[in-house]
């Protein structure tokens, strides 16, 4: 039992049998005898290799067709298939380099294997074709779903219907909507009612949308809040506030309550028509009926007052805004930037300026010339001087088609500040960003 319990602890069965079975060559019989055998063994520890996860090649690999091949060697694999992230990211880099040829190999290829009698994989699949520019796959992937094994219901159809949309032609959408119920024998739903009365509504045919919604209603099919929501935005947005309006009061009779882009389309209007203060009020009826204001909201109330010319009650909501708890957006910066230049705080504008763009968030070009503008006229050299320097990194790290854009920041570099981006500090230095080599390996003349 010893020696058994030390062959599976330590391992000395091969060295023992290597022992019996190996012939001995000695030259002396006495030595032979006496001295114990030497066993050389020729079994050496091979390094263990990891392979990589599917899911970190398929991130890291930039190659078109190599990405292609990499996803169709993995086409069993449930890790990557399941993955909708891993999915919906090779697809829609290989739509990026124009390879249409193997998203449709890929996708048709997923359609044959068991998880393509899932009516919510195919779903995908019609969904993928479509973020892809690829509609006729898509409908036909919608049409053919019966060759594998997966019935149409109207969940594959208003995917499908989706996808059609993007088309915007009418009758196709219409054809689609009037006839596949009626083939397949299934009912249409809310769903597929805000996918027809958004695709109107974009097509700036909001009437037509509006009878899809009574026609709806006649066959039982009750419009939500969404449906609710698009046509009074249409309305609003051709100016026809009276049927907007109406369209509110209809909602609240019915019992469907408006939510929070309902309100900001309301605001929207209100701004867009110059009353600032009704879209300030409608903001705390928003709190009234505890539907709480986002920064889309803040953003058009902010911008409504600075458009009305109340630029202190723009500050107050600028405020209130920070005591909600929310932080302000990208928009909400470039809104109270451009009108604090425009009013000449440039002190303000330039804090704002400042930690917008700490967060990597950066003015238009228009906003940072009067910004540096104002800054040279009120003899704040040192403030204007590095945020020039920014604006520049922002248009032309490794983006030389924005010399246009460049070249007007850099007039008021050169007129009003008279600093050369070549003796900048961070040029001298030996990490010069890539901004800085570009000007000088293309000398840019401020002149042209």
């Amino acid at each position: 039992m010893l020696s058994l319990r030390v062959v599976r602890r330590f391992g000395t069965e091969y060295s023992t049998a290597a022992i019996a079975t190996a012939p001995i060559k000695s030259t002396d019989s006495v030595t032979s005898s006496c001295s114990p055998p030497i066993v050389v063994s020729n079994n050496t520890t091979k390094p263990i290799t990891v392979e990589e996860p599917a899911l970190f090649k398929l991130k890291a690999e930039r190659d078109p067709e190599k990405l292609f091949q990499l996803f169709k060697s993995n086409a069993h694999n449930k890790i990557v298939i399941e993955n909708r992230f891993a999915f919906e990211d090779t697809i829609s880099r290989l739509a990026g380099a124009r390879r249409f040829d193997y998203i449709e190999e890929l996708l048709e290829h997923q359609k044959t294997l068991r998880q393509g009698r899932r009516e919510g994989f195919i779903v995908r699949i019609i969904m993928l074709y479509g973020k892809a520019g690829m509609i006729k796959q898509a409908v036909d992937t919608y049409y053919n779903m019966h060759l594998y094994g997966c019935c149409q219901t109207v969940k594959s159809f208003n995917a499908a219907l989706k996808v059609l949309t993007q088309t915007r032609d009418l009758a196709a959408i219409m054809s689609f909507l009037r006839d596949l119920p009626w083939k397949y024998g299934f009912q249409l739903d809310t769903f597929s009612v805000n996918i027809v009365i958004k695709a109107l509504c974009e097509l700036d045919i909001p009437d037509k949308a509006y009878m899809i919604m009574v026609d709806m209603e006649k066959v039982d099919i009750t419009p939500d809040v969404v449906t609710y929501t698009t046509l009074i935005s249409a309305f609003y947005k051709i100016n026809q506030c009276e049927i907007g309006n109406g369209l509110w009061n209809l909602m609240v009779l019915k019992g469907c309550l408006p939510n929070l882009a309902t309100f900001n389309a309301r605001i929207q209007y209100l701004v867009s028509r110059g009353r600032a203060w009704q879209a300030n009020d409608l903001m705390g009826t928003m709190r009234y009926l505890r539907i709480t204001p986002d920064e889309v909201t803040y953003n058009l109330v902010i911008k409504g007052f600075c458009r009305a010319g109340y630029l202190e009650m723009a500050k107050r909501v600028y405020s209130a805004l920070h005591g909600e708890g929310y932080k302000p957006n990208e928009k909400i910066y470039q809104t109270m930037i451009h009108y604090l230049c425009k009013e000449g705080e440039f002190d303000i504008a330039y804090t704002m300026c400042k930690d917008s763009m700490s967060k990597n968030w950066f003015p238009s070009v228009e906003t940072i010339y009067k910004l540096l503008e104002g800054l040279m006229k009120g003899g704040k050299l040192e403030k204007a001087r590095p945020h020039g320097v920014e604006q520049i990194r922002q248009w032309t790290d490794g983006e030389s088609s924005f010399v246009g854009s460049v070249r007007t920041i850099g007039d008021i570099i050169k007129r009003g500040l008279g600093f050369d981006v070549r003796n900048h500090d961070d040029y001298r230095s030996s990490a010069a960003p890539s901004y800085l080599l570009w000007f000088n390996s293309t000398a840019y003349d401020w002149n042209l």
